[in-house]
């Protein structure tokens, strides 16, 4: 069994302690203590600091030798471009003359196109559209079905013509027209006096009928160029009288110089603010719309028009079927017996009372007998 001595750890003494001075006391003893333990504490975060380095320097070791790995690749893949480039250089010559004969060749191909296209344009009418005079318009219809775009839209322009002694009538809704037309006759008071006897009140008979127009179901149109007219269009605001601007533009036209010759006509085209020329002879219209714009002086200054092919057209085909007007009925035998706006005002108060079966009256005309009238239906947008 071990000393007393012996169990316990044996500290170095302090210097000055260690010849025969006295005992370490406690207090120093708990001061050595703490300092190791510092010391202890310390060792371990150097350990820690160190691990972490070790760990930086193997992840860092990794992708030094991926990055050794990847030049080594890549080195390897310039070996073989170089290998290959002395046949390259055999073959590069051949390439670029080939490609400088291709290119000759696509010069000419367009070439030829060019003048191909132009020889259509001049010879289909259908392919000149994109060539006409330029419109400014705004859309404010519906977009139609992809089957529909190359279809002629037509809105209806109908005059129907009004015989005397008859009057249409258009309701706000095609129930009441209903209901007028199944009633077939009215009986119209004239009497405007509730105090007058019944057998002094003046009446007139009536025949209600619906009206039917002819709408035209199939149109066919045939277009063709005409070969001595033109179109002008982009023509500037000079703010001169027509004739004035018809007499510049026929004398700058009819010299050889400036591509034209004779004009037969001039025409001014209100609706589209185009001119269109008729040249005497054949020959001159042609090279006039190939050119597309041209120079023309004007008075003082020079502006740019544009020449466009003028395309005329007549009717191959066409076919109506019948369609009734669902708000409007036509009333006939109405005698002479009132004034027309008198008469005119009998027939709505009559038709608006809901107790003869009528109501609210959108437009109403009236032809006494004797005349006769025309009346304009277009399209029901409401």
């Amino acid at each position: 069994m071990d000393s007393e001595e012996d169990s316990f750890i044996k500290l170095p003494l302090p210097e000055g302690l260690q010849h025969g001075f006295p005992e370490v006391t406690p207090e120093q003893v708990r001061q050595e203590i703490e300092h190791c333990k510092e010391l202890c504490s310390t060792l371990e975060q150097d350990h820690v600091k160190l691990q972490m380095a070790k760990e930086a320097v193997e992840q860092k070791t990794q992708e030094l030798r991926k990055e050794r790995e990847l030049l080594h690749k890549n080195l390897e893949q310039q070996m073989s471009l170089n290998r290959d480039e002395d046949v390259s250089c055999q073959v590069g010559f051949f390439l670029a003359k080939e490609n400088d004969r291709l290119n000759q060749e696509k010069q000419v191909l367009k070439k030829k196109l060019e003048e191909a296209r132009k020889r259509m344009v001049w010879e289909d009418p259908a392919m000149m559209l994109p060539a006409l005079p330029e419109k400014k318009m705004v859309f404010k219809g519906l977009v139609t079905t992809k089957e529909d775009r190359n279809k002629l839209m037509l809105t209806p322009l109908i005059r129907y013509p009004l015989l005397g002694g008859s009057a249409l009538i258009t309701f706000e809704k095609a129930e009441v027209a209903q209901r007028i037309i199944e009633a077939k006759e009215h009986m119209v008071e004239l009497s405007c006096g509730e105090e007058m006897e019944e057998l002094d009140r003046c009446r007139m008979r009536v025949q209600a009928a619906p009206v039917d127009i002819l709408l035209p179901s199939d149109l066919e149109i045939r277009l063709a160029q005409s070969s001595r007219s033109i179109l002008v269009s982009d023509l500037p605001s000079l703010g001169i009288p027509e004739e004035m601007l018809l007499d510049k533009l026929e004398l700058f036209f009819s010299k050889t110089k400036n591509g034209g010759g004779e004009v037969e006509s001039r025409e001014f085209l209100d609706d589209s603010g185009q001119v269109m020329l008729t040249f005497a002879q054949d020959g001159v219209a042609e090279p006039l719309i190939e050119k597309g714009y041209i120079q023309v002086l004007l008075g003082k200054g020079k502006y740019t028009i544009k020449i466009s092919p003028c395309m005329t057209g007549h009717i191959t085909n066409l076919q109506f079927q019948p369609s009734r007007c669902p708000r409007t009925v036509i009333l006939s035998g109405i005698p002479d017996v009132l004034g027309e706006e008198p008469m005119r005002d009998t027939l709505e108060i009559h038709f608006q009372k809901a107790s003869r079966g009528g109501g609210e009256v959108d437009a109403i005309a009236y032809v006494p007998a004797g005349r006769q009238g025309v009346a304009i239906f277009v399209e029901d947008t409401s």
